[in-house]
């Protein structure tokens, strides 16, 4: 039986790669996506996802846009890093599928954990904006959902853009102290998503004779040697897709129990994720965070599914 899933997303060349292993892997029924600012703003992010479900052939799943602004702080986006528009590479225009849901994203997230109470994950993958909208309305949220696992964060790794700070976090960390807070989540940050890579030989095999193998390789390649470099990496982590391979393999990940909580101060604190993994501060543990992840496994079960994607013909 599949386990039905709810992605919130900014795509995103990670996320892109994240939504392709939720469309093809039969082991996720992928229920619908959300969108949020982030890599881009939400126009383009929601552009992005509708494109991307539409290359995947799935139109069933409805695209809902969300958050245009974070809850606090000024919007920052991440272009520099994914593109043009949020997302490298020429992706298909949008044709009318998937459908349009004119409900908010966080009013959308609401109404289907209450539908499904118990039996849906979330997967949020960009900042956490639109979940901690969806908490304010509906304060049991966290009671309805099977489990909440969220992309952000690091506890040992250096952040990616504050030397303690992680992009998603950092965009908005009022959001994400709410949520850690409020929701009692699953924390799979830099530590872990680091080792979320590909090798750099089965990422050159893709074929970019095709319109799917010219994107693929787009997502999977999106840092420069420069950065690259920077975080001693053979070939880009694929971040968001850590996330949704933890729902097929429980055992992808280093999971621990602990405190957290994310600093909101505008100083070097933006963002950051304090994990008080040695109970230092007394405080019960409020949610798990992902200290590290295993790369073969994580190559083993990407690698199966984008091929999959790959050499099925495009309907």
């Amino acid at each position: 039986m599949s386990s039905p899933l709810l992605i919130d997303a900014d795509p995103g060349c990670d996320d892109a790669v994240a939504l392709c292993l939720a469309a093809f892997d039969p082991a996720i029924e992928l229920r619908a996506v959300t969108t949020t600012h982030g890599n881009s703003t939400v126009e383009n992010t929601t552009r992005n996802a509708r494109a991307i479900m539409e290359l995947f052939d799935s139109g069933g799943v409805p695209v809902v846009a969300g958050a245009a602004h974070p809850l606090l702080v000024a919007r920052s986006t991440a272009e520099h890093i994914h593109g043009s528009g949020g997302i490298r590479g020429d992706l298909p225009a949008v044709s009318g599928s998937p459908a349009t849901v004119e409900t908010h994203a966080a009013q959308f997230i609401v109404e289907q954990a209450r539908a499904h109470e118990g039996d849906l994950s979330i997967a949020a993958v960009g900042p956490l904006t639109n979940i901690a909208l969806a908490v304010a309305i509906e304060p049991a949220l966290p009671e309805l959902l099977d489990e909440l696992v969220v992309m952000g964060g690091t506890v040992a790794a250096h952040g990616n853009v504050t030397p303690l700070a992680e992009a998603n976090f950092h965009s908005d960390p009022h959001a994400a102290r709410k949520v850690i807070e409020e929701c009692a989540p699953t924390v799979v940050g830099l530590d872990a998503t680091l080792q979320a890579t590909l090798s750099p030989a089965w990422i050159e095999s893709i074929d970019r004779g095709t319109r799917r193998g010219r994107l693929l390789a787009e997502w999977l390649t999106y840092y420069d040697e420069e950065a690259l470099a920077r975080y001693d990496l053979e070939s880009a982590p694929i971040h968001d897709a850590a996330v949704v391979a933890h729902f097929l393999d429980d055992q992808l990940l280093t999971i621990r129990d602990c405190h957290m909580d994310v600093g909101t101060n505008s100083s070097i604190e933006h963002g950051a994720l304090a994990c008080d993994l040695h109970g230092i501060s007394d405080e019960a543990a409020n949610g798990r965070v992902a200290l590290d992840a295993d790369t073969d496994r994580f190559r083993d079960r990407l690698t199966d599914t984008l091929s999959e994607f790959l050499n099925q013909a495009p309907s």
